[in-house]
């Protein structure tokens, strides 16, 4: 398994709401962010008071897309996408503005709502690949719902919903009948009954926020943040108590989108009532993630979005290369009943496995639980980061101090398992010093009461009283099984 490298790439996303620049780099997978700056220019609200781009909302987008502009220029990218979407489509001064971009060096694509709609399906599927149901990409003009399942996306609507037409007080009987027209003729009528709705866009995103501080949640991390429909009238009673000062202190939510926010809720109820899914989810990735996945081959599209961030990550920050997998392989007899989902978590905990080896000795854990937690990860919900942060801290011989309140998003059983993922980790590492070639040469087994290492008598000066060590430590984690070695 290795990295597919690209980049450095860029993307000018001239939205509604909000204009982006944003750079990445690393995994052609799973790009990093290298760079990502915004301006909530408000393009959309002009249009939807008088459907024109306001003066004001012109000068302040020009003022920073040629900042942008110099920025790709001085990063030597390779590619800069450049788009504009429902704002400057719907504008009847659209066309004047973007020959105002023109002068700047810049020639954005205006695309369709259709295509708008496929995009934001195609971020989602890139980074949650088994998603199924509605994909709903909120902007200041419009919405966008596309349908997407097995790794695909269907058909999409865009409908003339975003936050600045909505208003301050929506009334949800005429968003419901909106919605209603739009996919009646089509298979998204029934595409999220029963399956899930997927929310893409920066409304969202504040508003996953508001959930997550108002609920206390332990690990606040927006993408794959599930909102409960039964939270929404909490929410929208904590925006009605919250001044702007609180929300922007406590909450991080960026003060342009607060106003906005009670609409959102609004519309939230409505979607879920009128489309009917099981859950819903927020998406961090979206319109910029698909342009980038658009453009992948097949091969590619296929790899596990985790996986493949995990073998990026381990290979930049571990001491030896890639053996990660090779680790994984070592120990998987140890764990024979393992779910799927739980055998890739496992995986990854081994890509993972040196990644804070450069910490200060009494600090490793922490910054590996860190990094487990709170790293850009993809194709992973809090469960997985939590199950990712306590097999690590075990790893790097950080037992205590894990949060509490992380490990309570583990389930029954799971704690001892992944600190036994841990300490068979450090094991391998102990016992081969890393490298791949001395570990292949080794073996671990258990049967009902005993863990048996196997070393090649050529090779038995790999055992060690620190081998030793790590050896009795597994056990004991394994349920209590008695600890041996064999020489062959």
């Amino acid at each position: 398994m290795g990295v597919k490298r690209f980049g450095p790439v860029g993307i000018i996303d001239i939205g509604s709401n909000s204009v982006r620049f944003v750079a990445y780099g690393g995994s052609e997978r799973v790009p990093s962010v290298l760079f990502n700056e915004k301006l909530m220019a408000a393009l959309g609200r002009g249009v939807a008071r008088d459907g024109k781009l306001s003066d004001a909302a012109i000068a302040r987008t020009l003022e920073a897309l040629a900042r942008f502009r110099q920025l790709a220029k001085e990063m030597k990218l390779k590619k800069l996408h450049s788009v504009a979407t429902a704002a400057v489509r719907d504008a009847s001064n659209g066309k004047a503005f973007l020959r105002q971009v023109a002068e700047i060096g810049l020639k954005p694509r205006v695309i369709s709502g259709d295509e708008e709609a496929e995009l934001a399906g195609l971020g989602v599927v890139s980074a949650i690949p088994d998603a199924n149901g509605i994909v709903a990409d909120l902007g200041g003009g419009s919405l966008e719902l596309t349908g997407v399942a097995r790794g695909g996306v269907g058909e999409g609507v865009t409908l003339p919903l975003g936050v600045f037409r909505l208003g301050a007080e929506p009334d949800s009987s005429t968003i419901a009948k909106t919605i209603r027209a739009g996919i009646k003729n089509g298979r998204l009528r029934d595409a999220g009954r029963g399956h899930d709705l997927y929310l893409v866009g920066g409304s969202f995103r504040a508003l996953a926020l508001l959930d997550m501080k108002v609920s206390g949640h332990p690990l606040p991390i927006i993408h794959h943040h599930r909102i409960l429909p039964e939270r929404l009238t909490e929410l929208r009673a904590a925006l009605g108590r919250m001044d702007l000062d609180q929300l922007k202190a406590h909450a991080q939510i960026p003060s342009a989108r607060v106003p906005t926010l009670p609409a959102v809720v609004t519309l939230l109820e409505t979607m879920i009532n009128v489309l009917g899914p099981r859950k819903a989810y927020v998406s961090a990735f979206g319109l910029r993630e698909g342009l980038l996945y658009r453009d992948l081959d097949p091969a590619t599209k296929q790899e596990d979005p985790l996986l493949a961030a995990a073998v990026e990550v381990g290979e930049r920050l571990g001491r030896f290369g890639d053996h990660g997998a090779a680790i994984d392989i070592w120990m998987n007899s140890l764990f024979p009943d393992e779910s799927r989902e739980m055998q890739r978590l496992r995986l990854a905990t081994c890509l993972l496995g040196d990644i804070a080896w450069n910490a200060h000795p009494d600090f490793r854990a922490e910054r590996a639980v860190d990094m487990a937690l709170h790293g850009n990860w993809v194709g992973i919900d809090s469960h997985g980061r939590a199950v990712l942060g306590r097999a690590l801290c075990s790893a790097f011989g950080g037992d205590g101090g894990f949060s509490a309140d992380v490990a309570a998003l583990l389930k029954p059983g799971e704690v001892e398992r992944v600190v036994a993922w841990g300490r068979a980790l450090r094991l391998a590492q102990r016992l081969s010093g890393g490298t791949e070639a001395l570990l292949r040469k080794t073996s671990i087994d258990r049967t009902l009461n005993k863990l048996v290492l196997s070393i090649p008598q050529k090779y038995r000066m790999l055992y060690s009283e620190a081998v030793e060590r790590r050896l009795l430590q597994l056990g004991r984690a394994l349920g209590g099984l008695n600890a041996e070695v064999k020489f062959n």
